[in-house]
């Protein structure tokens, strides 16, 4: 398959998982794209398919194979591009899939677009030298950006597969962070979500620090806002809090995992930290940030279901925690089993039954606590970033504190920020 003149490559983009692959997605189609190839939907017959895949879950890899699949089926004879996640753990079941052309585990994210072009026989200027960490950011929203600040994690929990499927824990300099924040910047876009596996371990593998990354963004024009999508608890220290909180362009919006409520499994799962420090975290940031007539903190929890060990006492145990904390949402998982973890032999493994009872449980508490956390921010003012969706006449946007506003469509508004009374 050869570029000649007058015709031209499509190709389609099929993602799973998380904001990282997302922003990694993104990256590959600016490459593909300045190589002359054109970007088509999904579902379109395409010439080659680029699928990045996810693993986080057994449910993760069957999905992630059944967009191979699909893909196949649209049109057999496309070039197929496997990468992400699934591509590094399942690389050989993958490989095996009848039509799939390359599979790219997770040390070879550089070598995507360069050597599918050489593949697809199309020329290209000598791309940059590949690095330890492959740079991304999303480009698909005119009003927020998911920028890539590090990859990888050592911590190795008992439950997890990230560190094998991503590798260990590495960064992009600040440099280039700063860099891709002004490229972002450039297209008008406002906000940037800083994503990584692990984020707060910015700078292990460049000698920086994440502070020091934050002071570098703040200063990047054009940006207004800033969300940090997810930082460990005991990453979270007293410095980082007070300087966001001192008037700087980062929100008070954090996303912080707990996976558990009861310091038993918290252990028996290797997090670094108990309950008690857990909760001391979200006080002193409230504490930083929260005054009267102020918008209340927005806490987006990370809590897993089901985790080997898991008794009625300990769930509840989780349960009364997050009613004592109270955080604006919790992201609910079950826990999926998977091989060649620690926890995948642990005893006391628990239904696939109870952990979907448990599920409920905790998306009812959520919807009780979201409810909760908008009433208590009512009647104060806080900023808009509409989006340029019209929904049936009407637009939506985020205030700082992540609270979704509603309003009458008003082209003039769209990727403005706006005062608002809550």
């Amino acid at each position: 398959m050869r570029m000649g003149k007058g015709d031209h490559i499509t190709i389609a983009f099929l993602t799973l998982g998380c904001k990282l692959n997302y922003a990694e997605t993104s990256t590959y189609e600016r490459g593909f794209r300045a190589a002359g190839l054109v970007p088509v939907a999904k579902d379109a017959v395409a010439d080659v398919y680029l699928i990045n895949t996810c693993s986080v879950t057994a449910t993760s890899d069957a999905k992630s194979r059944n967009l191979i699949r699909k893909a196949l089926r649209i049109n057999p004879s496309a070039k197929v591009i496997v990468t992400g996640c699934s591509a590094q753990l399942r690389r050989a079941e993958i490989e095996a899939i009848p039509g799939v052309t390359r599979v790219f585990g997770s040390g070879q994210k550089s070598f995507v677009v360069p050597d599918t072009l050489a593949l697809l026989g199309v020329t290209q200027a000598l791309p940059e030298p590949p690095s330890s960490v492959f740079d991304a950011w999303s480009s698909g929203e005119r009003t927020r950006s998911f920028l890539k600040v590090q990859d990888g994690c050592d911590n190795l929990c008992a439950y997890c597969t990230v560190p094998y499927a991503r590798g260990s824990s590495r960064s992009v300099p600040i440099e280039r962070c700063v860099a891709n924040a002004r490229s972002i910047a450039a297209l008008g876009v406002k906000e940037i979500v800083l994503t990584g596996v692990n984020t707060g371990d910015f700078g292990r593998t460049t000698g920086e620090s994440f502070l020091d990354l934050l002071k570098a963004l703040d200063e990047v024009e054009g940006i207004e806002r800033y969300r940090i999508s997810s930082i460990e608890p005991n990453l979270l220290t007293d410095e980082i809090i007070d300087w966001t909180a001192s008037g700087t362009k980062f929100q008070p919006h954090f996303h912080i995992p707990l996976q558990t409520g009861s310091d038993e499994l918290l252990t028996a799962m290797g997090r670094r930290y108990t309950t008690g420090f857990f909760a001391s975290k979200l006080e002193r940031v409230r504490s930083a940030f929260e005054a009267p007539g102020k918008p209340k903190v927005f806490f987006g929890i990370d809590v897993m279901v089901g985790l080997p060990g898991e008794t009625e006492t300990l769930f509840r145990r989780t349960y009364d925690f997050l009613e004592r904390i109270r955080p604006a949402f919790i992201h609910v998982f079950p826990y999926s089993r998977r091989p060649g973890t620690p926890a995948a032999s642990m005893p006391g493994q628990i239904t696939e039954a109870v952990k979907k009872e448990r599920v409920a449980a905790l998306e009812e508490l959520c919807a009780r606590l979201h409810s909760e956390f908008v009433e208590s921010n009512r009647g104060i003012r806080e900023k808009v970033l509409f989006e340029s969706s019209d929904r049936q006449g009407f637009m939506e946007g985020y205030t700082g504190n992540y609270i979704r506003i509603r309003r009458p469509w008003e082209a003039s508004l769209c990727g403005k920020i706006v005062d608002v009374t809550i």
